[in-house]
């Protein structure tokens, strides 16, 4: 085997080409974690809003909250379940809700499609996750209303004792809460008795219902699934969330990596026009190498080396550079639920294993067809070169 300080010696003599390379597979390899981050990042922004212990029932048929029509004579058949969770007070940990999407005017001139969700009064104990950093909760029976905490300066008025105005009325802004930087955080809530008949909307866009444990939960889901009286899908509530990032996570993802693809043709071209270079720059040197016995196959796999080489450092420097996105907040709309949503990269160890094996895939790729030719290079002919 050919000693490896004789493949780096070689790559710090031509540094120029050798740093462009790694650049420019660099940049495919950020591209490449970028993406997958940035979908990671979708989805774990919407599904760190579900709580395991919550049951969100949701008319049959239904993939959204917005598409969705309960009945509000199901909100006391399903608070009297057994399984179903008591506050402190000892009411049923039970809210019936609604969702509509509300156009708010932005500071640029445009406008953002924003959910408010109309609340109970137990939504609150419902979700833990969701906790006021400032001001109250709203009060029932008014038009008082809570922030999500990226709702925050999104729009004049969209602040603690601001207001908001929209469906012809005005809305005090009382509180802001955070949910650990789940959905909840983009939405606005207010009392679903106001938020209903100014919508027009008599009923309900879902149950909310919080059980005593994960194998509670699993009970009363399958008691509603049994019984007669009620045309609900139960699901539980990570589930919900994760099924309303899938669409999203699953474009970008897709788009992004068709994107990879077609920038690592490139990537590997260059890595190939470089160690075609480096081949031809020292045939010389490798038909000593050959002369003084070593095989073919020894060569093949010192070219390979220094190629692999190339392919892992842009791959470190691709990852680094998408690891430095992870403090960028990106916004956009979700078309399953028609409403914007905050969320930004979220890098795994997964996702840096992978870029790191993408980078050196590339480089080894790239390093192939020169490998082979260096290899089956006479001696004879290499010597006299």
């Amino acid at each position: 085997m050919i000693p490896l300080f004789y493949n780096t010696r070689s790559l710090w003599a031509r540094r120029l080409s050798t740093g462009l390379t790694v650049l420019g597979l660099g940049l495919v390899v950020f591209v490449f974690s970028a993406v997958l981050m940035l979908a990671n990042g979708i989805e774990s922004a919407l599904a760190s809003g579900g709580d395991p212990r919550n049951v969100i029932l949701l008319a049959e048929g239904a993939t959204s909250e917005l598409m969705s029509n309960v009945e509000r004579d199901a909100l006391r058949a399903l608070g009297s379940a057994p399984q179903v969770a008591s506050s402190a007070e000892g009411n049923p940990l039970v809210a019936g809700e609604l969702v509509v999407p509300v156009l708010l005017p932005r500071g640029d001139g445009k406008e953002s499609n924003i959910n408010a969700r109309g609340i109970g009064p137990e939504s609150f104990a419902i979700r833990p996750t969701v906790r006021l950093i400032a001001g109250r909760a709203p009060r029932m029976g008014t038009n008082e209303i809570a922030l999500g905490e990226a709702l925050v300066g999104r729009s004049p008025g969209a602040h603690l004792g601001g207001e908001l105005a929209f469906a012809e009325e005005r809305w005090p802004v009382v509180g802001v809460f955070t949910a650990e930087g789940g959905a909840y955080e983009s939405e606005l809530w207010v009392d679903v008795n106001r938020l209903g008949p100014t919508f027009d909307r008599p009923g309900l866009s879902a149950v909310v219902v919080r059980t005593g444990s994960e194998q509670a939960r699993d009970a009363f889901i399958k008691a509603v699934e049994e019984d007669p009286r009620f045309t609900l899908e139960a699901k539980s509530e990570p589930e919900y969330w994760a099924e309303q990032a899938t669409w999203l996570a699953t474009f970008i993802r897709v788009l992004g990596l068709f994107v990879s693809f077609i920038f690592s043709v490139g990537a590997v071209l260059g890595a190939m026009i470089t160690m075609y270079a480096q081949v031809a720059a020292r045939i010389g040197e490798l038909g000593m190498l050959r002369a003084v016995g070593y095989r073919r196959r020894s060569v093949l796999a010192s070219i390979l080396i220094e190629s692999a080489v190339l392919g892992a450092a842009g791959g470190v420097l691709g990852a680094l550079g998408a690891l430095a996105t992870r403090w960028m907040e990106i916004r956009t709309l979700n078309f399953q639920t028609f409403a914007e949503v905050r969320f930004g990269f979220t890098p795994t160890p997964g996702i840096v294993v992978a870029a790191l094996v993408f980078g050196t895939l590339m480089g080894t790729l790239g390093g192939l067809l020169p490998a082979l030719r260096a290899s089956r290079l006479s001696i004879l002919d290499a010597l006299r070169a």
